[in-house]
């Protein structure tokens, strides 16, 4: 794998600066590309739903597949195949369900990291630590349940500085290689 990543600098490089595009372009349009992922969720939940209920109305499963499996294909079907139209019909109201699950999920987690915090006090020394860390996460939770469209902006904003420093460091990589390469071979692959 090392002597076809030699071989290949460039490619990391490349996936690097389409990166770098890509979290760039975010942080310009971030409600853009917000409605483009919650479209394209869209159509994976259709596209998913779609399929699910081909299996659990196709010949093969009613022949070999107990009822209560068909039931469940068909169930699963029919909640991707609303979901996704749901999501295709209305984005910004899924961009705010997709915010507001964050939420409860943070405000949960962020309780129960305080709750842990609080137990092992008697256990180990700066628990105080993961008391903070709960806070701060019970404390996303409770501004993404004030303002879940700001909130569902903010996480694309998120992503797209994921996006441009995880892109630097496959662009340094790539030089890395580079010069790797050049070293090694004195300039020819």
């Amino acid at each position: 794998m090392g002597e076809l990543m030699l071989r290949r600098w460039w490619m990391p490089a490349a996936r690097g600066v389409a990166a770098i595009l890509f979290g760039l372009v975010t942080l310009v349009w971030p409600a853009v590309t917000l409605l483009a992922l919650v479209l394209l969720w869209g159509v994976f939940a259709l596209v998913d739903g779609v399929m699910a209920l081909s299996v659990a109305f196709s010949g093969a499963t009613a022949r070999t597949a107990p009822t209560g499996d068909r039931w469940t294909w068909g169930l699963l079907g029919l909640l991707g195949v609303l979901a996704g139209v749901v999501a295709l019909l209305w984005p910004g109201i899924t961009a705010i369900a997709l915010a507001l699950v964050i939420a409860v999920w943070a405000v949960v987690v962020g309780v129960l990291q305080i709750v842990a915090a609080v137990r092992l006090r008697r256990v180990i020394r700066n628990e105080w630590l993961l008391g903070i860390a709960g806070a701060l996460t019970a404390l996303l939770g409770v501004l993404l349940f004030v303002r879940p469209g700001t909130g569902a902006l903010a996480l694309v904003t998120v992503i797209a500085v994921f996006a441009i420093l995880w892109g630097v460091v496959l662009v340094l990589l790539g030089l890395r290689l580079r010069r790797l390469t050049t070293g090694a071979t004195g300039g020819a692959i």
